[in-house]
């Protein structure tokens, strides 16, 4: 047994050697621009995200835990100690885990409240992950914060973390004096997969006569529709990190049907019927994306014959609580003044750029925030393991000024 166990050691090793080895060899096939804020260490945080996927898939071979075990493991983040300017206590909202961060100074009246949806494609993130950045939102802002850790895909698909940050909004809306919160400044807000949540619930609030109305919605670099994988900025930046055009499908679709399968067509668009492709190109369509955004090219969209199998397995899809940019004008309308973050080497920029022209279009007041060297994910870096990088922080500081606009 004990040589078995030696054996299996070495095996791991030279796994592990041959992983580096193809993470390393790998890198120069990855789309790192020049124009991206700090390209050396973006490419040092991709040849670690790399790795970690390599050693992922060997841990899962062996049979000791999943990849997605293991990353989420790696991305955890290492607990915080006390904050001197905050109280910061984990709870419940309608059996939802909750961590509420409240300013421990004392305030003219009541506060904004901010319920935070933290990013990860619905399959990664956590309360630990988000800390820094929840953190610095409620000191910087001087406001409630609620970071919201609701149950993540593949074990639990669509509608799990969306009915989960509806729940808990909902206790929250419901209970703003225990917080010390004005119930008319309330916001919803998250980044990535939490984007996509923030505008579900918000869009799902619309015109409750129970609650009061939202004061904003904050959406950072936010994925709102799985209909269209080949926008531009799906093209233009389909090999830039941390958020490869591949992989934006295979979230959508672990988070739809807790697995893969058929990603290869879904990219290519074989998953969506074309009197619905008709329907919907009224607002997913490149032609409402500004012409300065196709500088860097536009890929002409290859006619690929429609497969009813798999659109069985995806029709999901189409509802507006996984695709919010696919609501009807009626909900659009409705909508609360919006913030809405975008990077330009982003896949998922071309989702916010769509939505944002949908708002302004039925007459929401939408402020805008552009990084023109941003990527995605990078607010999420925002002081990680040395991992940060001065365009997060820009981000974060606009997020924070429109909170205080509020």
């Amino acid at each position: 047994e004990a040589a078995t166990a030696v054996l299996r050691l070495c095996l791991l090793e030279a796994r592990l050697q041959v992983a580096l080895a193809a993470v390393l060899l790998g890198l120069p096939s990855y789309d790192i621009p020049p124009g991206v804020n700090q390209p050396a260490k973006l490419r040092l945080v991709l040849a670690v995200l790399l790795g970690t996927a390599a050693l992922g898939r060997i841990l899962e071979k062996t049979g000791l835990c999943s990849q997605i075990t293991f990353g989420r493991y790696v991305r955890q983040g290492r607990k915080l100690g006390l904050d001197p300017k905050l109280f910061i206590q984990d709870g419940q909202f309608n059996n939802v885990p909750v961590r509420v961060y409240q300013p421990k100074a004392t305030s003219d009246g009541p506060r904004r409240g901010i319920l935070f949806f933290h990013g990860g494609g619905w399959v990664f993130g956590s309360l630990d992950t988000y800390e820094k950045v929840c953190r610095y939102l409620s000191r910087e802002s001087e406001s409630v914060v609620v970071s919201v850790q609701y149950r993540l895909a593949p074990e639990h698909k669509y509608p799990a973390a969306y009915e989960d940050c509806l729940d808990a909004t909902i206790h929250f809306m419901s209970n703003t004096e225990h917080y010390g919160v004005d119930p008319a400044r309330v916001i919803v807000c998250g980044d990535s997969a939490g984007g996509n949540l923030a505008a579900a619930v918000s869009q799902t609030l619309t015109g409750r006569s129970d609650l009061p109305k939202l004061r904003a919605q904050i959406l950072i670099y936010p994925g709102l529709q799985a209909l269209d994988f080949n926008l531009p900025s799906y093209h233009q930046n389909r090999g830039v990190p941390l958020l490869l055009r591949e992989r934006a499908a295979f979230f959508a679709l672990q988070y739809l049907n807790g697995h893969a399968m058929h990603v290869e067509k879904v990219l290519e668009g074989s998953h969506i019927p074309p009197d619905m492709r008709l329907k919907y190109r009224k607002w997913v369509s490149p032609d409402n994306i500004p012409e300065k955004f196709k500088v860097r090219g536009v890929k002409p969209l290859r006619p690929t014959d429609f497969i009813a199998e798999v659109y069985e397995t995806v029709k999901k899809l189409c509802e507006p609580s996984l695709c919010p940019l696919l609501a009807e004008d009626t909900i659009i309308q409705q909508q609360p003044e919006s913030f809405i973050l975008t990077c330009e080497y982003d896949v998922l920029r071309d989702d916010g750029l769509l939505y944002k022209k949908r708002l302004e279009d039925n007459n929401v007041q939408v402020t805008w925030y552009h990084l023109e060297d941003g990527f995605h994910g990078v607010i999420s870096l925002y002081d990680y393991c040395g991992f940060s990088f001065p365009a997060g922080k820009r981000g974060l500081d606009s997020v924070v000024n429109f909170l205080k606009s509020l």
